[in-house]
């Protein structure tokens, strides 16, 4: 039985969506759909965690080893509270490096995925954001942990675009998280590569 380990914060546990309709919850149900069989994602993640929030979580659990594929999708915490780049860069290599040892050392089984805009948003619109700054940073940290995981060799799936375009009008109740459609999307995104890890024999 396949195993899958999604770590991240809100956009990974899905606030103010129905657990079932989670973009890992999905990505899980659409690789069934493809006669994969997977157990249901274990999945480690909080509303508003840091990347130092999520290491101190894991610090804190005991994992059984040997995930066939790891997910990692953190950092908004960091860049919405002000926090620095360098910080960031340093603990998201850490979470990395516990995400490939999770997937038995084998960083082609690890799946980073990117921090979407949130200043596209309702709630940003109406807390008067300066949605350019905001783009820019989170445009900053997404090439940080891109650069950290061509590195290591682990894979990349940018849904910021999404969020960007059609995801903008795609949220949910609270006008700040993603709606499960939009969700849906960046499981359209995410699939092909988890298909391609899953298929692979390395």
């Amino acid at each position: 039985m396949t195993r899958y380990l999604a770590l991240g914060d809100s956009y990974t546990i899905g606030e103010d969506v129905a657990a079932e309709r989670r973009w890992p919850t999905q990505l899980v149900a659409r690789l069934r759909e493809t006669g994969t069989r997977i157990g249901d994602a274990d999945i480690v993640a909080t509303t508003g965690w840091t990347t130092g929030e999520l290491q101190d979580a894991i610090d804190q659990r005991t994992f059984s080893p040997s995930y066939d594929l790891v997910s990692l999708l953190i950092g908004v915490n960091n860049q919405y509270r002000g926090l620095d780049l360098e910080g960031y860069r340093v603990e998201y290599a850490a979470l990395l490096d516990f995400a490939i040892e999770s997937a038995n050392g084998n960083a082609q089984r690890v799946i980073g995925v990117s921090i979407p805009d949130w200043g596209v948003t309702r709630f940003a619109a109406e807390k008067n954001v300066d949605t350019a700054k905001v783009a820019s940073e989170i445009d900053r940290f997404n090439h940080a942990a891109r650069d950290i995981l061509s590195m290591r060799g682990a894979a990349w799936v940018d849904i910021c675009g999404i969020s960007r375009r059609e995801g903008r009008d795609l949220l949910a109740p609270d006008g700040l998280h993603p709606s499960a459609d939009q969700y849906a999307l960046w499981t359209g995104k995410i699939l092909p590569v988890a298909r391609a890890i899953l298929t692979s024999e390395s």
